[in-house]
């Protein structure tokens, strides 16, 4: 699962639509088209993205739910947390050093 997140992130237009996500989470294949076209310069077909978002979803990295005739994108960052408590373990506090 980890490879298919690197795999994920490797991409710059995948991350910029993960940052998009992170700024603003729900966004419909439109909105996040518009926000790429408009904030980013890329000018990506709309089946670009959704190929760029299936590979995100196959990651874990965004899910996916309907409402209607509309399909909502959503940021998980789990997969990211997994990765980054792998190599760094939890958090411990710093103990002051003792003074002489």
């Amino acid at each position: 699962m980890a490879d298919d997140v690197f795999k994920a992130l490797a991409d710059p237009t995948r991350r910029r639509i993960l940052d998009e996500l992170v700024e603003r989470n729900s966004q419909t294949l439109f909105e996040i088209c518009a926000r790429l076209t408009t904030r980013h310069g890329l000018g990506l077909s709309r089946q670009a993205v959704s190929q760029h978002l299936a590979v995100l979803e196959a990651a874990g990295l965004v899910v996916t739910r309907r409402e209607g005739r509309y399909k909502f994108h959503d940021l998980n960052s789990d997969p990211l947390e997994h990765i980054v408590s792998r190599w760094l373990g939890p958090k411990t506090p710093k103990t002051p050093e003792s003074t002489p």
